[in-house]
């Protein structure tokens, strides 16, 4: 159920495979999604033992209406469980998880833990280019952040991501980093790689777990499989 994870004094990060659920094929087993199809008890259901996987009750995760943007919420202890329109989250609440839901897009988790301040981002390639990592930084900061850790979670590669010529140079334009050719010589964007680069650009201590969703039968990947369920990169504050 949870992988790659990460402690750093009070800030925690995890994420998750889709081991240790309820859904049923396509989306077996652990979907955290709830607008991919999927039967809506089975997700609540496998939310329930997420949490419970963390030490929190299901209210106490978060999660987002992703839309590829680049709005930021601030969560608070009376946020309850969703954070409405954004994609991206940051929170000085101890015991608030929240969670970044994906399937090839790059889960960003990032933590200030002497500060006190989480954070979590959803970054696809429209939110990567439209500046979706530097929004949250710049959230977590105004909260008070100022050293921060963080990690990039299970997406698509590189080597993985085709795409048009015109799409890699329309990206790459922007992040130079996520330029890329895929296993088979053709044009292709790496957004991990684009993700680190601007996390170390504002001074970041970063690391990629290096798991492309694509390749990892762990992982769920969009691109790979099309009906799917979602996987979630998780950071929170334990009680001081």
């Amino acid at each position: 159920m949870l992988r790659h994870e990460r402690s750093l004094s009070r800030a925690r990060f995890a994420f998750t495979d889709r081991l240790g659920g309820v859904s049923r094929p396509p989306y077996d087993e652990l979907n955290l999604g709830g607008h991919v199809g999927d039967d809506p008890q089975a997700v609540a259901t496998n939310r329930r033992l997420l949490a419970e996987a963390i030490g929190l009750q299901p209210g106490d995760v978060s999660y987002m209406n992703q839309v590829h943007g680049t709005n930021v919420a601030i969560v608070d202890g009376q946020s309850g469980d969703a954070a409405g329109e954004a994609d991206a989250m940051v929170s000085a609440t101890p015991e608030r998880a929240l969670a970044v839901l994906v399937a090839d897009c790059v889960p960003v988790v990032l933590a200030d833990a002497e500060a006190g301040v989480v954070g979590v981002a959803h970054a696809g390639r429209v939110g990567l280019a439209a500046g979706i990592v530097p929004a949250v930084v710049r959230t977590m900061r105004g909260l008070g952040a100022r050293k921060l850790s963080a990690r990039v979670g299970p997406a698509v590669c590189g080597r993985c991501y085709e795409v048009p010529a015109e799409m890699r140079d329309e990206v790459s334009a922007v992040v130079p980093e996520t330029w890329a050719v895929s296993r088979t010589g053709t044009p292709s964007l790496d957004l991990p790689a684009g993700v680190v680069a601007q996390l170390r650009a504002i001074g970041a201590d970063v690391d990629d777990v290096g798991t492309c969703t694509v390749e990892d039968e762990l992982s769920y990947s969009y691109r790979r499989d099309g009906v799917t369920g979602r996987l979630a990169g998780l950071a929170w504050l334990c009680p001081v």
